[in-house]
């Protein structure tokens, strides 16, 4: 989705003069085009993530937007306090972009995987979580994320194009949708298509479920979404995030507190390193219970029988 994002930025800040872009010293063989557009609005911090914040919350208090780029783990955790009291508390439009969320650097290991970032930023006083699952979701939440002018987050990663006949309701978007469906899962970023890539492996379970994407946090979930649960009230959660603060926690509570009591509920989420081992994000995908082939065998599960 990098490739998505660079050219998202660039039309944005072509139509945009106030928007400012800043990069803590990575981007490169991606980002060349926002630098040679941008001129003096492309600004490279260094390796200084904490100052990189810092710096942007003085440009947005002055009236730009800025977007501040690096790899996930280190635009969530190094600057959580400079976000948190800097840019949220004083509601500014500084977009931190994170890029291989979950466990998209692979072998490089734990300080390079972002398994808690919702836990982390989703909580923050007046900050939208944007997580696209495919790559042509990109250009429309950059372009949202510059329209509301608030603190918020972007996890990118690495996906697909959105199914056919998908449609957006609230924080979703509901990507396979069958009136005889008994089983709603719901996925987090490009976890999806490995939801997609489970169904294909057994084309009559299609028609059993619903499958359907969280794209923003706060999560609002509309009426049609609450009946669309109602008819398929067995519940799947699959997400490349802990289960504390994550899609699973945070959807739970809502439902309970709309009153629906689901039929049968499953969490499918990062397990962090359980045998001390570090692999692919595929491997830890695998390791965690969400690739593919678990995915289906925990969807036959919850089937209702016959």
């Amino acid at each position: 989705m990098r490739k998505e994002f660079s050219n998202a930025m660039e039309k944005l800040a072509m139509e945009d003069d106030s928007i400012v872009f800043i990069t803590g010293d990575l981007g490169y063989n991606a980002l060349e085009n926002l630098q040679a557009k941008l001129g003096k609005r492309f600004i490279n911090a260094g390796v200084a993530e904490q100052n990189m914040i810092g710096v942007a919350a003085g440009f947005a208090h002055k009236g730009y937007k800025v977007f501040c780029y690096s790899i996930a783990p280190f635009i969530v955790y190094r600057c959580l306090e400079q976000f948190r009291n800097d840019v949220c508390f004083n509601n500014l439009p500084v977009f931190l972009v994170g890029n291989g969320g979950g466990y998209g650097y692979g072998i490089m290991g734990s300080s390079h995987h972002t398994i808690e970032d919702l836990a982390c930023l989703s909580g923050q006083q007046n900050a939208n979580v944007w997580v696209p699952a495919f790559s042509d979701e990109v250009e429309p939440i950059v372009a949202q994320i510059v329209k509301d002018a608030r603190p918020a987050y972007l996890r990118l990663g690495a996906g697909k194009t959105t199914p056919d006949h998908s449609y957006t309701t609230g924080s979703f978007k509901v990507i396979n949708h069958s009136d005889t469906a008994e089983i709603t899962v719901f996925a987090l970023g490009p976890i999806a298509n490995n939801v997609m890539t489970a169904l294909s492996l057994s084309p009559d379970l299609e028609s059993k479920v619903n499958v359907i994407t969280a794209m923003h946090f706060p999560l609002q979930i509309p009426d049609d979404l609450i009946n669309l649960i109602k008819k398929a009230p067995s519940i799947l959660v699959a997400e490349e995030h802990i289960s504390i603060g994550g899609l699973a926690q945070q959807l739970s509570v809502q439902l309970l507190e709309k009153g629906i009591a689901p039929a049968g509920f499953k969490s499918l989420r990062a397990e962090g390193y359980p045998n001390g081992l570090y692999g692919s994000q595929g491997y830890h995908q695998k390791i965690s219970g969400l690739d593919p082939d678990s995915i289906l065998s925990y969807i036959s599960q919850l089937i209702i029988p016959a």
